[in-house]
């Protein structure tokens, strides 16, 4: 287990450092902040492509060599991302560093829950998220002081150092993984023919549009809203929050037995974290605190929402790898959005209420999901989740995923 919450530590902070890095590669490469954010884009677009894709075809493999075939691969498109001596080439670089950690993530956080008894899959998921916030909070503030003092190349070579190691861990350290019969991309996309799995997935769609987006351009945002300039201690504020989250929901999850009830809460808190945010700069220091709170609601919402679909009878973690799709999807469409409203003359400090508005829309799946079932052909419920020590609320949820 804490071999893959490594993993994720290095594809957490490869994911996040750039958020920092935008400025410093506007400056070497001669493009803009706005266009400098499409190097998020495309990490975290072929993340969601890779996962359930390079997933599928992989499959056959066991398990630890899809591990370290996946780290491998990552740790050599970070070495080419710190040697990019153009936009483009950079570009490409970061688009197969996002399909390693694409193909990492997903299957370490299966690899995470096939070790453990079923009672202690939130605490596992807990363990690999909480690897993957600590990248964030320890890794994305170091690589930004590393950048100022040495170069935005420095913190991305500490990246691919962190990949390979990581990479001759889980090679040596892992232990053997037994895994079911290999299912095709079709069986691994099928959990998505399912109403209710299908809302799960687009309420994490919503929460990362407004929350790994917004963080991509967060150094803006800091500067015209509070006048930050150098944003490491937020950046560490940020990531904080983001490691107590991810643990904290772990445990939640597992003694109340409720997912989908803490899905929706922490999802509102975002919503309304980020609303209040343009107006916290008029107290000095005051702006750390929504900082905490969004970085904490926002890890947290991973762990329920996996909670929710690890339980269903989805072939090879079908349902947690298009989870985690829709979670680098929704980021990558934030990133967009947001480099487009910069570039279109949108003043950074609204960033946020955009940001809110998404994560409100983002409770209609949850709400949809509470709704009676219609009559009709039950031709699509091929999936489970189990309801064992769970509410009446969360029986009514997942009742339509029995056959």
């Amino acid at each position: 287990m804490p071999v893959l919450a490594f993993g994720a530590f290095a594809t957490g902070m490869d994911a996040y450092v750039m958020a920092g890095l935008l400025g410093g590669i506007g400056q070497d490469l001669g493009v803009s902040v706005s266009r400098a954010g499409q190097c998020v884009t495309v990490f975290t677009v072929c993340y969601a492509v890779s996962a359930p894709v390079l997933s599928a075809a992989l499959a056959r493999f066991p398990a630890r060599a899809v591990l370290v075939s996946a780290l491998l691969v990552f740790t050599l498109a970070n070495a080419g991302s710190a040697l990019a001596g153009t936009y483009p080439l950079l570009l490409v670089c970061r688009a197969v560093a996002g399909a390693g950690a694409g193909l990492f993530s997903p299957n370490a956080a299966t690899a995470a829950a096939a070790l453990v008894p079923a009672d202690r899959r939130g605490r596992a998921l807990s363990v690999v998220l909480g690897g993957m916030s600590g990248g964030t909070v320890l890794g994305v503030p170091l690589g930004l002081l590393l950048a100022e003092d040495r170069g935005w190349r420095t913190a991305l070579w500490m990246v691919t150092a962190l990949g390979a190691a990581a990479c001759l861990a889980v090679a040596t350290l892992l232990p053997r993984i037994r895994t079911g019969p290999a299912p095709t991309l079709r069986a691994r996309l099928r959990p998505l023919g399912h109403a209710r799995v299908a809302l799960v997935v687009g309420m994490t769609f919503f929460q990362t549009v407004a929350s790994l987006g917004l963080y991509t351009y967060l150094q803006p945002v800091l500067h015209a809203t509070a006048g930050i300039d150098r944003p490491t201690v937020p950046l560490w504020v940020w990531g904080l929050g983001g490691v107590c989250g991810s643990l904290l929901a772990g445990a939640l999850a597992d003694r109340f037995g409720r997912p989908a009830l803490l899905s929706a809460v922490l999802l509102a808190t975002l919503g309304g974290t980020l609303a209040a945010l343009p107006w916290t700069g008029a107290v000095p220091g005051l702006v750390l605190l929504p900082l905490l709170l969004w970085g904490a609601v926002g890890w947290a919402f991973v762990v329920p929402q996996q909670h929710r679909l690890i339980e269903a009878d989805a072939p090879g973690g079908a349902a947690v790898a298009l989870n985690s799709s829709a979670t680098y999807l929704g980021g990558s469409v934030g990133s967009a959005l947001g480099g487009v409203a910069l570039a279109a003359g949108a003043g950074a400090r609204w960033l946020p209420l955009g940001a809110a508005a998404i994560a409100a829309a983002g409770l209609l799946p949850y709400l949809l999901a509470r709704r009676p079932a219609a009559s009709g052909p039950r031709d699509l419920d091929r999936f489970s989740i189990s309801t064992k020590g769970t509410s009446h609320e969360d029986r009514c949820e997942s009742s339509e995923l029995r056959p």
